[in-house]
């Protein structure tokens, strides 16, 4: 099949480092360290997902339409912005050495606090671009992700709050008044909830498996103090799929947008919720991720003048999960490839993949939680 694509670029950009694929998670069984009776294996954050996605958009010549974001080490002010002094120099410390554990499920190497700074940065540049016109919109795709990590400990694979931090940094450096951040990950965006939880400009949202790996984002979490209001929590039953996902957007996260007319919208995209995934339950396939895309594509463009930047989190299938990411790409830059996702005919047709009741349930608690009830 010839996938040639015209050589023109459009205003999406793209932010990649090899250098990034070089953080060192260590040997496990998936999040666990192996010992006792688990027998070492590789972690699941591991580059090998998240190379083969660039390795796609480099075979069938994407990347040549798209405009590279370069990458940068954020600095120890930039970092922060989200994490104590005292965190910065305990992981500055361990990857001087032979590396150490930034938290639970958060093992890392030698020069793995470079990496991550660099990870940051580039989703820094990515927003800079964004709000200084050079571009219409942005995806970095990004090692080692973030939305888990607090202000003092690292948590599942995440060392610095990537997402949060870029929010901060458009609201305390860049000066917008209100950012929003919509997170899709299969975990709840725990790290990026809590960096916001009383501050009102920043709302967050978060789609996510309820109560999946110990973590909660139930929807009575709806912020505190001046903050009361902008957090908000889809908590959607295992199994879900596209109709469940789809009615989300559309009755929750798409109408809280609207309300909030935040000034640049930015997006945790984990795309572990896909059916493949060993880490969630969910049987979300790559037609899902490009309709999740173009409804936040679309709303930014009605509410921020299409300012949207996207920061890769999770999505550990080293072989289904680059198609996912393709398709989201696509729809952010409205380019096509012609590359149809091979696994997608095993699901599509699931009587699953409709809205359930149960689910339309837990959708309708979401949308009483949130007062976005008409």
């Amino acid at each position: 099949m010839n996938t040639k694509l015209p050589a023109e670029r459009v205003r999406t950009g793209y932010m990649w480092d090899e250098r990034l694929m070089w953080h060192d998670t260590g040997r496990a069984g998936g999040l666990l360290e192996s010992g006792g009776w688990i027998e070492p294996y590789e972690h699941n954050e591991h580059p090998d997902a998240k190379r083969r996605i660039h390795n796609l958009f480099t075979a069938c010549e994407l990347t040549d339409r798209l405009t590279p974001v370069p990458s940068r080490v954020a600095t120890k002010a930039e970092l922060g912005l989200i994490h104590s002094d005292t965190y910065l120099d305990s992981i500055e410390r361990g990857s001087k050495g032979r590396g150490g554990e930034a938290g639970p499920f958060t093992v890392f190497g030698r020069g793995s606090f470079e990496i991550a700074a660099r990870a940051v940065g580039g989703l820094l540049n990515a927003v800079d671009m964004v709000l200084d016109g050079e571009l219409e919109n942005a995806y970095a795709l990004l090692r080692p992700p973030g939305h888990h990590a607090g202000r003092d400990v690292g948590l599942g694979g995440c060392i610095f709050a990537n997402v949060a931090i870029a929010a901060a940094y458009a609201t305390q450096v860049r000066g917008l008044k209100h950012v929003a951040v919509v997170d899709f990950d299969a975990h709840h965006g725990n790290g990026t909830q809590e960096a916001f939880y009383s501050d009102p400009s920043v709302l967050t949202i978060s789609v996510h498996q309820r109560n999946w790996y110990t973590l909660k984002g139930n929807v009575d979490e709806t912020g505190e103090g001046p903050g009361a209001g902008f957090a908000i929590n889809v908590p959607l039953p295992s199994g879900s799929g596209k109709g469940a996902y789809l009615a989300a957007f559309d009755q929750v996260i798409l109408p809280a947008l609207r309300r909030c007319q935040p000034e640049l919208i930015l997006c945790a995209a984990g795309f572990d919720a896909g059916a493949f995934d060993p880490t969630s339950s969910m049987i979300l396939g790559s037609d899902a991720f490009r309709e999740i895309v173009d409804r936040l594509i679309h709303v930014s463009r009605d509410v921020c003048d299409g300012r949207f930047v996207m920061s890769h989190e999770g999505g550990y299938s080293p072989w289904a999960t680059p198609f996912s990411v393709l398709a989201a790409i696509e729809a952010l830059s409205g380019v096509k490839t012609e590359i149809e996702d091979p696994y997608l005919t095993f699901i599509k047709d699931s009587p699953d993949q409709e809205l359930l009741p149960h689910q339309a349930e837990a959708i309708a608690q979401a949308v009483q939680a949130a007062g976005l009830e008409i």
